[in-house]
């Protein structure tokens, strides 16, 4: 198994999108790439801890590649918008990736030189960080899956188009 973190806008509708992958074996959302030791939700939404919303997710590479699991995430938000995702505007929705050690770090680097940019150049805002990954508060996990008609900034056919591996 592996894992690595990914935020791309509000961390429900992210989580929800790569729950629909083969080869995800669990996702947890929470917050990364700020500076306060285990943050709140309403401490990351003042926009004073640095902290983005991420989900961690761990999958099996045998199942689905890093490569694959990038594809996903690129397909499900827009990363040339700087700090917002849609709707939600702020720091703590910069379109972001931690990976999790040096080999997945030089992976992703490749692809950004050999498929972002490319593709979207300059406009790519898409950051790679470090830092500490901590768990976001009980109700946040799986969201969507509690709460259906909750609110989400990534449309169902995307939801569609990630479960049928159609991206």
């Amino acid at each position: 198994m592996d894992k690595v973190s990914f935020g791309g806008g509000c961390f429900w509708g992210v989580e929800h999108a790569f729950k629909q992958l083969d080869g995800v074996i669990n996702t947890v959302v929470g917050y990364q790439g700020g500076t306060k030791v285990d943050p709140t939700y309403e401490e990351v939404c003042s926009k004073e801890t640095g902290h983005a919303e991420v989900v961690l997710v761990e999958f099996d590479p045998q199942v689905l590649t890093l490569e694959r699991l990038l594809d996903a995430f690129f397909y499900m938000h827009d990363p040339t918008q700087l700090n917002r995702q849609g709707p939600d505007v702020g720091s703590q929705y910069r379109s972001v990736i931690f990976p999790t050690h040096d080999l997945q770090e030089k992976r992703i680097n490749d692809y950004f030189k050999e498929k972002l940019l490319p593709k979207f150049g300059e406009r790519l805002v898409t950051t790679i960080e470090k830092g500490e990954f901590f768990n976001a508060e009980d109700l946040h996990q799986l969201y969507l899956a509690n709460n259906p008609g909750g609110y989400c900034h990534i449309g169902f056919d995307v939801f569609l188009k990630l479960k049928t591996g159609q991206f």
